[in-house]
């Protein structure tokens, strides 16, 4: 009896290795939502997305459906673009609808990557959706996003939570007038908001995200850690950057300042291969370079393999 109860024990605990995480092979469609972070079409970086690149290492068929600009819903941070689920989620089941786009779940994972637009200028940092939206209901948006994807039948999910924001030089606290605002701020102020606006965040969808996993019967959900891998970018950026060029990741290969009073902006930028040595594309943007780390990480996630940045929850 004892010996059978830990053989039992021992298959149990086995069983449950093997059930956590995509196998090896399964996979062959990658699903991407979310902004400009992923969007094939209007690139952040002025190159190759990380989904395409992410697509290729893994051998997968893309279906994009991430739109720069968006939001995770203009219901709670207004953007003019196609967020998440007032556009690009209505259009995915539009396509699976008419039959245009038919998806095994056994084979397709769904990854979302979102929140940059949502905290940032024009949105919860300047206080433009009023006192009535506040981190909270952001996160659990981002979250929500898995539910309604496995109340349709998918069944696989990567979670890219947000970068350290702090690090662009958007909301650097040495940052300067840009393409993306030009008017006075208080550079230090947003700088540090903007540090804990995305830790907590990211601290939220987490605790959500373990919460809900156990509930989702027959889901895998990996958190894949975009915070921790662009901190470890920024730290140590000679494992990572490659370019002929001065390593930099605190200025950007397409840098742009507005004078002042405005007119035109005074522009410096790199070309070719010394792009690649940079961490950012602009003052917002990761660099091509940048993508194509993001994208071997999520790519060998998405073959069953390990990823430092990645836990599979489920």
């Amino acid at each position: 009896m004892v010996l059978s109860s830990l053989l039992s024990a021992t298959f149990l605990a086995v069983s449950g290795i093997h059930a956590v995480g995509v196998r090896p092979g399964q996979i062959k469609n990658l699903v991407t939502f979310g902004d400009s972070y992923s969007d094939v079409r209007v690139t952040g970086d002025q190159g190759v997305a990380w989904p395409d690149y992410a697509a290729g290492y893994a051998h997968v068929a893309l279906h994009p459906f991430a739109r720069a600009g968006a939001t995770c819903s203009n219901n709670l941070t207004f953007r003019p673009f196609p967020p998440v689920f007032e556009s690009q989620l209505p259009l995915y089941f539009t396509e699976t609808a008419n039959g245009s786009l038919h998806l095994p779940a056994e084979n397709t994972i769904y990854t979302l990557w979102i929140g940059t637009n949502d905290l940032g200028v024009s949105a919860l940092l300047t206080g433009d959706p009023g006192p009535a939206v506040s981190l909270v209901d952001v996160t659990e948006c981002m979250v929500n996003w898995v539910k309604v994807l496995y109340a349709s039948g998918a069944r696989n999910f990567i979670f890219q939570n947000m970068i350290p924001l702090e690090l662009t030089i958007l909301y650097a606290a040495d940052s300067y007038p840009n393409r993306y605002w030009a008017l006075e701020r208080n550079t230090t102020e947003w700088s540090i908001l903007m540090r804990e606006t995305s830790r907590s965040g990211n601290r939220l969808t987490q605790l959500m995200l373990q919460a809900l996993a156990p509930a989702l019967h027959g889901a895998h959900i990996a958190l894949f850690d975009s915070h921790s891998l662009f901190q470890d970018m920024f730290d140590h950026p000679a494992r990572y950057f490659n370019g002929t060029a001065p390593l930099n990741v605190t200025g950007a290969w397409d840098a742009c300042v507005s004078p002042p009073g405005g007119g035109a902006l005074d522009c410096t930028v790199a070309n070719g291969t010394d792009r690649d040595s940079f961490l950012w594309a602009d003052e917002l943007h990761p660099s091509e370079q940048s993508d194509r780390i993001v994208a071997r990480e999520i790519a060998l996630t998405l073959q069953g393999k390990k990823s430092r940045w990645a836990t599979w929850l489920s």
